[in-house]
């Protein structure tokens, strides 16, 4: 009989000596096996689970109702967040009105680097926008989890080593197993009308793409933050502010500079 994983989370009322051990003596008595186990924010702690039947996973769940030292808060089927949480023993904080949207500091980029790679390794068409002030790291986050997840990265446009703003691929460029990567602030100020034809075309594909500053992208294109699967927002404190100054549309025709985004 194939076994299930599930993820378990209580929060403890009365931390007293050997906790612990009486909810791992249930575990055994009932046949399920702890795979993992950490604390995952303050008193909560969170364990992966292994169980043969359902059946086995609800008698648990009555059992440790019972007890007043403990609250269960999720019994469930493991969810990615679930999985990261108890990797790294701290939860991914989401926007409580937008549920794609996934919030990060600076001291948090393992757990950023985790959760993009994890995302990068499902195939099919996924957009992902990251926002962030200058030099806090995002470009650098996006090529870690790339290699993270065995995908090769390519730059549609950035200003990591140089300015970089491409008009075409080679064909062995086009593949679905690719990550593609878009400064919107680079695509906005110093793009020709050849490169949004690629930006459409990169965008039609089967794969992953990642926009830096997609507030601004959309300001500028067809395309809208609806069309995101996942917007992930990253900064140096929690309450830093991210703002960006106006950008007028450019005039293709000028040489636009980049004095005023440094980034």
């Amino acid at each position: 009989m194939q076994k299930t994983e599930w993820y378990l989370e209580y929060e403890i009322q009365y931390n007293r000596p050997g906790l612990l051990g009486d909810i791992s003596s249930l575990l055994g008595m009932l046949s399920i096996n702890i795979i993992t186990i950490n604390g995952v924010e303050h008193s909560r702690r969170g364990m992966l689970l292994l169980s043969r039947t359902e059946e086995q996973i609800t008698r648990l769940k009555s059992i440790l109702n019972t007890m007043d030292t403990i609250k269960i808060t999720k019994m469930r089927k493991p969810k990615l967040r679930d999985r990261l949480a108890v990797r790294h023993g701290r939860y991914i904080h989401s926007d409580v009105d937008d549920k794609k949207t996934f919030r990060f500091v600076r001291q948090e980029l393992g757990l950023l680097v985790d959760f993009m790679a994890e995302l990068f390794k499902t195939d099919g068409h996924k957009l992902i926008g990251i926002r962030g002030m200058p030099r806090v790291g995002k470009t650098e986050s996006i090529v870690a989890a790339s290699v993270c997840a065995n995908k090769r990265w390519l730059f549609v446009s950035s200003t990591l080593l140089k300015q970089t703003v491409r008009n075409q691929l080679i064909q062995d460029e086009y593949n679905e197993d690719n990550l593609y990567i878009i400064d919107g602030i680079v695509s906005t100020r110093r793009a020709s009308e050849k490169h949004w034809e690629l930006v459409r075309e990169i965008m039609r594909l089967p794969a992953t793409k990642v926009v830096e500053h997609p507030d601004i992208f959309v300001q500028q294109t067809e395309y809208t933050m609806d069309d995101f699967d996942y917007i992930i927002e990253l900064r140096r404190e929690e309450d830093e502010e991210i703002k960006y100054d106006p950008i007028e549309k450019p005039n293709l025709s000028q040489d636009n500079g980049f004095s005023m985004f440094d980034f």
